[in-house]
């Protein structure tokens, strides 16, 4: 079976194991349907996911041009201490930015390779911590803007990691530890602008991820090095598909690259 289309972030479903979905323009594929057989994938083109256009992919799967100058890629979306709707200021797009810095967001801790702090909108639970491959994630705070819960992951990364080693995550060299401990202490260095939004009584989130083998030393597939690879899928973590030969495939960082993938048997 053939599948051709572009490379967008896999859909997720939460359950036990979480379920994953490449989702194309005229198709899609449950991708847990696929472990312990074999693909190839084919990189065919370009094809920027803001202007259609086949230009090489810059970031975000954007080329050069739409990447800087559409407000899906603006400075606040990796830095949300940045934004300014609240203000009612605009950095690109100022009706974009009202609609989505101006909705409830979420601070929280996610264990993946180790603790670290994020951010998302609420929309986003547990979807952003699916996507970065955490076992066990906890909310801090539940804020108004996007502002308040940038300025407050600023303040806890001082005392927190705001990274993950996705090495360690796709190798599973985890540890459990507990969240609602680490939520607690970090509750005095919350700015006092977001602390009346703390969280007192959630509990943990856990995650389950469909993996039957885990690769011993991680190797990131390459499209544009390696524009054909065939390999027996093991397991799917974060964004990540996991190949029996250790090779993984990050989707998230491919976004935009045009690709076949035949189902080999």
């Amino acid at each position: 079976m053939n599948y051709e289309g572009v490379l967008i972030k896999m859909q997720t479903e939460m359950n036990s194991p979480i379920q994953y979905y490449l989702v194309f323009e005229n198709d899609f594929l449950n991708v847990n349907q696929l472990l312990n057989k074999t693909l190839n994938i084919s990189f065919l083109r370009y094809q920027c996911l803001n202007c259609g256009l086949e230009k090489k992919i810059f970031r975000q799967g954007f080329c050069y041009d739409c990447f800087y100058e559409i407000p899906q890629a603006a400075d606040w979306i990796i830095r949300p201490e940045l934004s300014t709707a609240h203000l009612d200021k605009e950095d690109r797009d100022l009706e974009f930015e009202k609609k989505v810095q101006l909705q409830p967001h979420i601070v929280y801790l996610a264990n993946s390779s180790n603790v670290k702090v994020g951010v998302t909108r609420k929309t986003q639970v547990p979807t952003r911590w699916i996507d970065q491959g955490a076992h066990e994630a906890i909310e801090i705070v539940e804020v108004p803007n996007r502002y308040l819960a940038g300025i407050t992951e600023v303040a806890l990364k001082e005392h927190v990691s705001d990274k993950t080693n996705w090495r360690k995550m796709l190798k599973n060299e985890i540890e459990d530890v507990d969240l609602i401990e680490w939520r607690n202490k970090l509750k005095t260095y919350i700015p006092k602008e977001a602390l009346t939004y703390f969280l007192e009584n959630n509990t943990e989130t856990q995650i389950k991820f469909p993996v039957l083998q885990y690769p011993a030393k991680p190797k990131s597939l390459n499209l544009e090095k390696t524009p054909s690879y065939k390999g027996v899928l093991k397991g799917i973590k974060g964004q990540y598909l996991l190949f029996e030969d250790d090779t993984v495939f990050n989707i998230r960082s491919n976004e935009g690259r045009v690709v076949n993938i035949s189902i080999l048997g």
